[in-house]
């Protein structure tokens, strides 16, 4: 007898969720498998694609580098991105490589470690 995809796919397009949740619970039943077990193989490939999902960050810090040629422009960028005051400003700019902003989203990581670019620092993600 030869297996019809179509008309399985089909059939599974008609039922609702409370039949779907039988007829999982059958095939876990007939053959001992689980589909919570299989669902991270299936979202991630092997135990390493699990592994790498697990470590994905999702807090950034934004390192200077360096200053640059453009020591007035990064401090003002400094200011604009952290709000401290000139002085604290000035000081992180020439204790460069320091920290600007720690455990930020990367959206906004990207958007600070840019500005700073900009002004004329060397800048990087961590």
């Amino acid at each position: 007898m030869a297996f019809d995809k179509d008309a399985f796919l089909t059939a599974l397009d008609s039922m609702t969720v409370l039949e779907l949740n039988d007829l999982v619970k059958a095939i876990e039943e007939k053959f001992g498998v689980s589909a919570a077990s299989m669902a991270a193989p299936a979202a991630g490939g092997a135990a390493g694609g699990a592994a790498a999902a697990a470590e994905e960050k999702t807090e950034f810090n934004v390192v200077l580098l360096e200053a640059g040629a453009n020591k007035v422009g990064v401090i003002k960028a400094v200011r604009e991105i952290t709000g401290l005051g000139l002085k604290e400003a000035k000081d992180l700019v020439d204790g460069a490589p320091k920290n600007v902003k720690e455990a930020i989203a990367k959206a906004d990581a990207e958007a600070a470690v840019k500005k700073l670019v900009e002004a004329g620092a060397k800048a990087e993600l961590k």
